[in-house]
């Protein structure tokens, strides 16, 4: 289609409305006041609101906010509750053993809970007050290039209003050219446009791949007589049962404000077990006994799902280009041994404020100006942070009693461990083939109790996640060639995708008369994890934005 698309000018345009956006923008207008200088800048979000798709533990080392807004607490700051002692235990089958020491990475004690939605809304709200320009409901779609293809001059949104087909309906509506003389990407983990510039523009050279882990997340209402009404450990972490040591993973619980509860499980996807289902794996944890007392008599209250980029330090990649920065997630800022990132978000944010403010005072914009955030990064306290876990990742891809060796060889030699640069495979190589049989294809799920209140299954946490699209829009999961999903990966793998994605997006469905097998998507259930994208064995599987203001509507995880 030859469409006729607005343009509209900013100095800085921010793709993404987290916590390292919403940081970058605020120490951006700040700097701004402090040199007297005047800058348009704006900010898009593919969620409907700020926060609608915010999702994490999460545990807030409060480093990096007290930096940027030293009053945060007179500026109402939604914290849940402050970290009054950390605990840690390991489950076997039916029993568990709380560990007497604790790693020091994972020391939260004066920490805080937070809710990520929350606090993201609250920091959108500081951003507006500082002049920050905010457009939620639009998705970047497009990066746009100068003539060279190489410098980055703005953004297009998606279009809106299109059929199944992609043709225009009568409310159709065309994306809009948002240019800028700096681009922030900071779309999370496995961003779309992110992953673009990776490859387009080479920001890996020699770089260990990405790996990631994906994990669900609930907040439970629970009774006013709970187990936090006695115990004095409200940070809980928890390993073992149901993966056992040789799949990287585990969950938490938090103790949140009014009686609830954040619990988590997370994932490696470095997992080999093809017949693995992420959800599953989730319930079996929240009715392990250990868990279940301490959830006991709650309610579902919102449910969601999102991938973490855990790679460390050496996955890390070029962080300016001509025109642009990579922060947050879109460039693997994560503590992946304290299970923590959001200062880390928010850190990198503020550091690429100040390399653009330098690059304004110059008005040069190119990767050699902008660069000067990576140097600001590599003197920072953010990147020691990182650093000291740049191959705990490939250690806990270790199986059985590796892994434990490398753990603590690494814990004594502030993440060295034997091997520097340790090697990792890419998720999407590490699935092992099922076995021939095709009882092995189909196994008898371990009974579990479904009561659609504590515990509830796949679709009704999906509903429980406000997840909205509209059904005849096309299709923002793409599947390349369908043929290799329903026969080569069927036969090989059994169609993992119908067992990593949390929501129900892919059915293989079979006709009972032919025998003849088929994909049935239903991208309506999308929770925006990504996890499809990662980790399927063909690379058969690309996620891209859908309409901007759709997908989850998170108001508390």
């Amino acid at each position: 289609m030859d469409i006729e698309r607005e343009k509209i000018d900013f100095d800085v345009l921010f793709v993404g409305g987290g916590p390292a956006n919403l940081a970058g923008a605020i120490r951006l207008m700040q700097l701004a006041r402090e040199k007297n200088m005047s800058l348009e800048v704006a900010l898009v979000e593919k969620g409907a609101e700020i926060g609608s798709h915010a999702l994490s533990g999460a545990v807030l080392n409060p480093l990096s906010l007290k930096e940027l807004i030293p009053d945060f607490l007179e500026k109402e700051c939604p914290i849940e509750s402050t970290v009054r002692e950390d605990e840690l235990y390991f489950l076997t089958r039916k029993k568990y053993f709380r560990l007497p020491m604790i790693p020091k990475y994972m020391h939260n004690k004066g920490f805080f809970i937070i809710s990520l939605s929350r606090f993201t809304r609250w920091l959108g709200r500081i951003a507006e007050d500082f002049g920050v320009n905010i457009f939620p409901g639009f998705a970047g779609k497009k990066v746009l290039y100068a003539e060279d293809q190489k410098t980055i001059i703005g953004v297009r949104t998606g279009d809106k209003g299109l059929d199944k087909d992609g043709r225009p309906k009568s409310n159709f509506e065309p994306g809009i050219d948002l240019m800028a003389k700096v681009t922030v990407f900071g779309e999370g983990a496995r961003g779309s446009l992110t992953q673009e510039l990776l490859q387009k523009l080479n920001l890996l050279p020699d770089k260990m791949p990405q790996v990631y882990e994906s994990g669900i997340k609930e907040v439970i209402q629970l009774p006013e007589n709970n187990y936090f009404t006695s115990s004095r450990g409200n940070d809980i972490h928890i390993f073992g049962y149901p993966l056992g040591l040789d799949t990287p993973g585990g969950g938490f619980i938090y103790e949140i404000k009014d009686n609830m509860v954040a619990i988590g499980f997370l994932v490696g996807l470095a997992y080999q077990e093809p017949m693995l289902d992420l959800y599953e794996e989730f319930l079996k944890f929240k009715q392990h006994p250990f868990v279940a007392g301490i959830i006991q008599g709650g309610k579902v209250l919102e449910q969601g799902a999102r991938t973490v980029s855990t790679g460390g330090y050496f996955t890390i990649p070029r962080l300016a280009v001509d025109g642009g920065v990579l922060v947050g997630g879109s460039a693997a800022m994560q503590n992946t041994p304290g299970l923590k990132g959001v200062h880390l978000s928010m850190k990198s944010g503020m550091l690429a404020a100040e390399a653009i403010i330098n690059a304004f005072e110059k008005q040069t914009f190119t990767r050699a100006t902008l660069g000067v955030y990576n140097e600001l990064f590599e003197k920072s306290w953010a990147k020691k942070e990182i650093y000291e876990g740049r191959n705990f990742a490939q250690a806990l891809s270790k199986r059985g009693l590796a892994k434990l060796i490398h753990l603590a060889a690494q814990y004594l030699s502030k993440g060295r461990g034997f091997i520097d640069k340790m090697p990792i495979e890419p998720d999407y190589k590490t699935l092992k083939p099922v076995k021939a049989s095709n009882d092995d294809l189909h196994p008898s799920p371990e009974k579990k109790t479904i009561d659609g209140v504590l515990y509830v299954d796949k679709l009704t946490g999906v509903y429980l996640s406000k997840t909205m699209h509209r059904e005849d829009q096309p299709s923002h999961i793409i599947v390349h060639d369908r043929d290799l999903c329903v026969n080569e990966c069927f036969n090989i793998y059994g169609s993992p995708c119908t067992r990593f994605c949390p929501g129900d997006v892919y059915e293989i469905e079979t006709d009972p008369k032919t025998s003849a097998r088929r994909l049935k998507l239903n991208p309506s259930n999308c929770l925006h994890c990504k996890t499809c994208d990662i980790k399927d064995p063909y690379r058969n599987i690309s996620w891209t934005c859908p309409e901007g203001g759709e997908g989850p509507g998170y108001t508390v995880l």
